[in-house]
């Protein structure tokens, strides 16, 4: 299993490369469902696209122990379909809830998959939505949404009636440059990963500014396009530092705690493919996973395209009910779990 930190411990990796059925390509998210199962967004439009074989475009529903339940929600503009899902959330209910950057909508289903409704509608003004990203519940089932190219966040009841919004494009406090990931903790207050202005923002359930964490760089507590954040019912939290191709964690103060830069091993998906393909199992284990790589630059993207274990453009960080972290690892089509350490 492998080391982090003291404060995290690299678990366990889910997932492996596939355009259809079991497996993920370019995954946005980890939802996790209260039934247990977890749902995972993926939204790579395949290069010659054949809507019949329902390739690329899906939700991939499976569990921590690799157990496959199948795939749902596949390309379209149709009902229970999508053009490029972002992120998910699950209301009191179980209910299934997906964000569309394309149209503009979230899209509703259940626990098996079955489509129950949408709603959402293109534009600028109230309760309108334009390229929504991020998605999460409070404890009341208000629904708040990153309105990231209106750069705003907006709170709705969970049948889509609008209730407020905050937020404006700019880089004063309180003010957003493409908002993507949001949360919302024990306390109620709203976490907002401000992407295009390299921070994270604090709000109260009311959208009144609290206080922001971070600035743009690559140093402990500094971010380069901040996509997703979560936070424990401590206050710790967990950012999917995007362009640095790592995870941070901060204090409820907002300190630097620590850094990951990733330690994934094969899943049981990729080690069962592997065994029932013998050459490519054969030509993997001569490989050199960790090569010494002149790089042309210190861009992490280089070293992460090249060494298999690192994050490579992590979009998203949940944590479920034990405390573990699930980080999607999208350009290498997985998911890294961790567990906090003792």
């Amino acid at each position: 299993m492998g080391i982090a930190t003291s404060f995290l411990e690299y678990s366990f990796t889910i997932g492996m490369t596939t355009m259809s059925g079991r497996g993920f390509y370019y995954p946005t998210d980890t939802v996790l469902g209260k039934n247990a199962r977890i749902y995972v967004p993926n939204r790579s439009i395949p290069v010659v696209d054949i809507p019949e074989l329902e390739r690329g475009v899906r939700i991939c529903v499976c569990d921590v122990d690799g157990e496959y339940y199948g795939v749902f929600g596949f390309k379209g503009e149709g009902d229970g379909q999508f053009m490029w899902p972002s992120s998910g959330t699950v209301d009191s209910s179980g209910l299934l809830y997906f964000t569309d950057e394309y149209t503009d909508r979230i899209t509703i289903f259940d626990t098996e998959g079955t489509f129950v409704d949408k709603w959402g509608v293109h534009g600028s003004q109230k309760g309108n939505l334009d390229t929504p990203s991020g998605i999460a519940f409070d404890i009341e089932d208000n629904l708040y949404v990153s309105d990231t190219y209106n750069n705003r966040v907006q709170k709705f009841t969970k049948d889509g009636q609008f209730i407020e919004c905050f937020g404006s494009e700019g880089h004063d406090v309180g003010q957003f440059a493409l908002p993507w990931g949001v949360t919302v903790g024990d306390d109620g207050n709203v976490y907002v990963s401000d992407w295009g202005n390299d921070r994270i923002q604090r709000f109260s359930p009311d959208g009144q500014f609290l206080t922001s964490f971070g600035q743009h760089g690559r140093g402990d507590g500094e971010f380069y396009r901040p996509a997703g954040v979560a936070v424990d019912q401590e206050g710790y939290i967990y950012i999917a530092d995007w362009g640095n191709n790592r995870v941070q964690v901060l204090d409820p103060e907002g300190g630097f705690v620590v850094k990951l830069r990733g330690e994934a091993t094969l899943s049981v998906w990729a080690e069962n493919f592997l065994e029932s393909n013998v050459e490519e199992g054969m030509a993997r284990s001569k490989a050199n996973l960790e090569p010494e790589v002149k790089f042309f630059n210190d861009d992490s993207h280089e070293e992460s395209s090249h060494i298999e274990k690192y994050f490579w453009a992590p979009l998203s960080v949940r944590l479920d009910d034990t405390g573990r972290l699930y980080v999607t690892d999208s350009n290498r089509h997985r998911i890294q779990v961790y567990q906090r350490g003792n």
